[in-house]
Parts: structure tokens; C-alpha cells; sequence
């Protein structure tokens, strides 16, 4: 598994020292000539590392099965076992720290699917590293790590992509052409929802629960100081893991964290928002130890964005929880929403798109769709999926559709509103300069936490 090849001789160009070459310089694109070495030599191949492979992160390791799969990683060896089991060479560790130590060398990119918690220092600890990075989203926990895993990412000149697979998708494009062609008009106004957390995920009922006093036994694969990483030390419960981290605020990002980053990405990148003016929050908590603890089972986030150039200010709604938006008036009687979607709306008409992707990008009503003449197709479109599209930037130096720069500004907008969430009913003003709100102390100190002793950022 990780003998010497001839490409890692003093004596011959190095794969890595290529690698890291393409990753420092994401304006001068290195191309490995194919009569070289062959689209699938070994010495084309990137050695990747997986860390949280039981859930999100076992799909993701699937579709990187064409390159090498050298280390996995994960803290609890029954929820991951299945994973090992898959890449029976790859070396297996519990913490990622000696793994990045043991194998520096032979690390070329890291996948990291682990709880939102751990994403920022995982990530930042593999770009120090010099490592390639694909982390799920939302890229970070809390506001400040958005900001601060942004920066590092130009920093240490490493190829990155966030996990929100619809950005590498065809409707993003259509709608990003369509919008650029006039399609609809100046949008003022965007609307976007999704039926989670109710709806039967793992974590639906833990909106109405407090903290549990008990403390069963960890289970014996699973190391548990591990799991909890940076975040403040509490006992095992299974109410936290496997899958139900995301309802906990110490743990997860809530609706919002889990399918903003989906479902807010096309207006986000089509409209060009960048950071709000301002964002607020109503939720159904009312007991102060449950809202302390958990998300809410339905919210109402608002968030107004500056113009933009010529375009207008935009005022966007999130609702979650299965409240569903208003019905604007050029749709037909019998439209039905996704569970999961958006609806913009421009002076010329409305757009409606489901999440990820579903349903596909359509002009409403129908009959306006059928009349609109789509223009040329002009950006870019991904070829190899999303996965795909980071494992070619990490071999040509040309950024992925969702690099850190996009993802990092994606995740801070969307985390301002889990943010507002935790502190309902105030009006945020937000100074994206200076990472602060102008109008509200007790919310800035909610824009990160202090980590546990021996964890740093």
C-alpha cells in the first residue's frame, strides 16, 4: 500500500510535489500531459483519506473509489465498520491527528463528513497539513469558522469543495443564465422552505427535549471524548449519536444548517447576495431549557440583502418545519410546492426550483415557461459530479464549483440565521467587514464558542 513508487524516487518528478504545485497556485493551471502518464496511471491517482466515513462520508469515499483510498478515519468502529470494510488496504485510525502525523507523506486530499461541530478544526488542521479538502456542509459550526476556514483556504493555496452537491448541478446554471437573461425581471423577493426537522429524519422529535440526566455506558467502539471534540464535555446519550447530533445547538445547525446550504445556494450564486444588511428570527420554542439545547420544530428567518450594482435589495424568507410560503398569484390552481424548495420572484414573473435539484428550474405559470427562449448556455457545466469536480481541481488547479471562497460565504450567510434561531425576535445588523453585529452584544457573542482545552482552531 504504500511502497515507494517510481514517481516518488529523487530521481523522478514526484505525484505529490505535482500536487502541491497545482494546489498553491489556483491561477496557474498544471496539467499532468496524458501522454505522460495516462488519464488513469498510478502516478494520476490522488492518495485520499476519509475522516467520518459511517454516514454522509461513506458515499462521498464511494466517489472517490476511482483514485486511492489509503486511510480512513472515524471515532466509532461499529457505525463506520462498514466503510472499513469496503477498503480492507486502507490503513484505519480513530483520531485524525496521528493520522496526518503517521502519514503525511502519503496524504494527498482528505474527505471529512463528520458532525458539523468538528468540521473547522478537522479542516483547518488538514490545509495546515497542505492537504486537498472536501468537507460536507455546512462548511463550519459557527460563524467565526466560516470566516476563518475561508481565509486559510487562499492562504495555503489547497483545492476545496463544500458538500453542497447541487452547486456541480444543471438547474443552477439554467437559473443563473436565465436570471442573467432577464428572464423574470428584477428579483426583489426570494422564498424558501423545507419540511425538515419533522418528516420522519432521525432527529424529528428532539425539538420539544431537554438534556437527559441519565448516563448509560459508552458504547465500547465508540470513543466518545473524540466525538465531542472542541464543544463543551457532556456525558453519552444516544440522543446525540449516531445521526441525531443535528437537532442539539452544541452539535448541529439545525433545518437550516442541514438544507440552507442546498436550498438557498441558487439564489445565493444567482443573485449574487454575498452577506445580509440584516437577519432575524421567530421559532416555536418557548421553554428556555429546551431552546438552549435544541432546534426548534419550525422557524421563520428573514434576511434582507443590500443592492448589488444595478440589482435591487432582496428580502429573503426561510421557514422550516412545513410552513410553506405564501402562493404568489401567477401560479396556477393546481401547482403543488416541493416539500423542499424556492420560489423567486422578479417583477416579470416568478421562478420555482426544488432542493437539490429536484423537479429541475421552471418559469411560473407554465404557459410563460413554454413561451421563454432560453438563451445560450454560457458557464461552465461539471462533468464528473461534484466529488468529481473537486478531485479534477485537485489534478488541473482550477477551483471547484464550490470552493471554500464560495462554500465559506455561503455558510456564513446561512449560520447568521441558525444564529438569529438561538436568538429569536431581534433584528440583527450585520457588519460583515468586521464580523460583528452593530446593534447587539449578546448576539455577538454567539458568532463562535470557546473550545475545549487542547483543541484549536
Amino acid at each position: 500500500m504504500n511502497k515507494k513508487s517510481p514517481d516518488d524516487t529523487s530521481t523522478s518528478i514526484s505525484r505529490r510535489k505535482f500536487l502541491a504545485g497545482s494546489a498553491m497556485a489556483a491561477t496557474s493551471f498544471h496539467v499532468i500531459p496524458s501522454g505522460l502518464l495516462g488519464a488513469d496511471a498510478p502516478s494520476n491517482k490522488l492518495n485520499i483519506a476519509g475522516i467520518g466515513i459511517g454516514g454522509q462520508g461513506r458515499g462521498n469515499i464511494r466517489q472517490c473509489k476511482k483514485e486511492n483510498i489509503v486511510a480512513l478515519c472515524d471515532v466509532d468502529s461499529n457505525y463506520a465498520g462498514g466503510t472499513f470494510g469496503e477498503y480492507p488496504k486502507a490503513k484505519t485510525f480513530v483520531d485524525y491527528r496521528v493520522m496526518f502525523d503517521k502519514m503525511h507523506k502519503d496524504i494527498d486530499a482528505v474527505v471529512i463528513a463528520t458532525p458539523d461541530h468538528t468540521h473547522a478544526v478537522i479542516t483547518m488542521a488538514a490545509m495546515k497539513a497542505g492537504k486537498h479538502v472536501f468537507c460536507q456542509k455546512p462548511l463550519t459550526h459557527t460563524v467565526f469558522e466560516a470566516r476563518k476556514i475561508t481565509e486559510a483556504a487562499k492562504k495555503y493555496g489547497v483545492q476545496t469543495q463544500m458538500g453542497n452537491q447541487g452547486h456541480s448541478s444543471e438547474h443552477i446554471r439554467l437559473l443563473k443564465e436565465w436570471l442573467a437573461d432577464d428572464a423574470i425581471g428584477n428579483v426583489t423577493e426570494v422564498h424558501a422552505w423545507t419540511d425538515r426537522p419533522v418528516g420522519g429524519n432521525p432527529w424529528s422529535d428532539f425539538a420539544v427535549k431537554a438534556r437527559s440526566n441519565e448516563t448509560p455506558p459508552v458504547p465500547e467502539t465508540l470513543d466518545w471524548d473524540k466525538w465531542l471534540g472542541p464543544v463543551a464535555y457532556r456525558p453519552y446519550h444516544p440522543d446525540y449519536h449516531p445521526m441525531k447530533w443535528r437537532a442539539w445547538t452544541d452539535f448541529g445547525t439545525g433545518p437550516l444548517g442541514d438544507m440552507g446550504c442546498h436550498i438557498l445556494d441558487p439564489a445565493f450564486w444567482a443573485l449574487d447576495l454575498g452577506a445580509p444588511d440584516s437577519v432575524q428570527a421567530t421559532s416555536t420554542h418557548w421553554k428556555e431549557e429546551v431552546s438552549s439545547e435544541t432546534y426548534p420544530r419550525a422557524t421563520i428567518v428573514r434576511y434582507e440583502f443590500p443592492a448589488r450594482g444595478k440589482r435591487p435589495p432582496v428580502k429573503l424568507t426561510w421557514t422550516d418545519g412545513r410552513l410553506l410560503p405564501p402562493i404568489p398569484d401567477a401560479f396556477e390552481p393546481d401547482r403543488k410546492l416541493p416539500a423542499s424548495g424556492a420560489i423567486l420572484i422578479g417583477d416579470k414573473g416568478c421562478i420555482l426550483h426544488g432542493s437539490h435539484g429536484a423537479g429541475g428550474v421552471r418559469i411560473v405559470p407554465e404557459v410563460q415557461m413554454q413561451a421563454y427562449k432560453r438563451p445560450e448556455k454560457t458557464i461552465p457545466r461539471v462533468k464528473d459530479g461534484h466529488v468529481g469536480d473537486w478531485i479534477r481541481a485537485c489534478k488541473d488547479g482550477k477551483p471547484a464549483s464550490s470552493s471554500f471562497e464560495y462554500g465559506g460565504a455561503l455558510t456564513e450567510m446561512v449560520l447568521l440565521g441558525v444564529l438569529a434561531i438561538r436568538h429569536p425576535n431581534h433584528k440583527l445588523k450585520w457588519d460583515a467587514k468586521n464580523i460583528r453585529f452593530t446593534n447587539d452584544d449578546q448576539a455577538n457573542k454567539m458568532l463562535h464558542i470557546d473550545y475545549r482545552k487542547g483543541w484549536t482552531l
